[in-house]
């Protein structure tokens, strides 16, 4: 997955345009901790508390998808210690699981809510520039970040979770 996202190769949907933004359109990103490189489809926090509004919600998305790593992996318990197998059998394995989750999750008439998730439409951006490795990732992340914090973009109560009041 890493090699086809780095290569572009990871069939992602098109960029689109952020809800209630004039932004360049951004891409449908990845979110990651630290350990990951910044790139145009993986975001990672900033460094420093400059931008203590994207990190909040950075690491409040990765929560969510840590959330739902764990349902999918208590009800399929192959994913609770590493894969012995052949990568392109596990690659079809996981693939199963998901495709079995999801049916189970539509036909047992279970909706989004009981994972606290509010769907919203992805944004994106013209990533044709050149430059090095990080220059598109820093400006997709600039795109998220300006969003956060834009009246569009904001939720109401951001300012009281990242000053601890939430």
């Amino acid at each position: 997955m890493g090699e086809r996202l780095q290569t572009n190769q990871l069939a992602l949907p098109e960029p689109s345009r952020l809800p209630g933004s004039a932004a360049p359109p951004a891409p449908f990103v990845i979110v990651a901790d630290e350990g990951f490189t910044l790139s145009p489809h993986m975001m990672r926090p900033f460094l420093d508390d400059r931008k203590r509004i994207f990190n909040y919600r950075l690491t409040r998305a990765r929560r969510y998808v840590e959330c739902a790593f764990g349902i999918l992996s208590s009800k399929w318990r192959v994913f609770m210690s590493s894969i012995q197998m052949n990568p392109d059998n596990a690659t079809l394995v996981i693939q199963a699981c998901v495709l079995l989750h999801n049916f189970n999750r539509i036909h047992d008439a279970s909706t989004d809510a009981d994972l606290g998730l509010n769907m919203t439409t992805p944004v994106s951006l013209d990533l044709s520039r050149p430059g090095r490795p990080g220059t598109a990732g820093l400006a997709v992340r600039e795109i998220y970040a300006d969003y956060f914090c834009s009246p569009e973009g904001s939720l109401s109560w951001q300012l009281d979770a990242i000053r601890g009041r939430r």
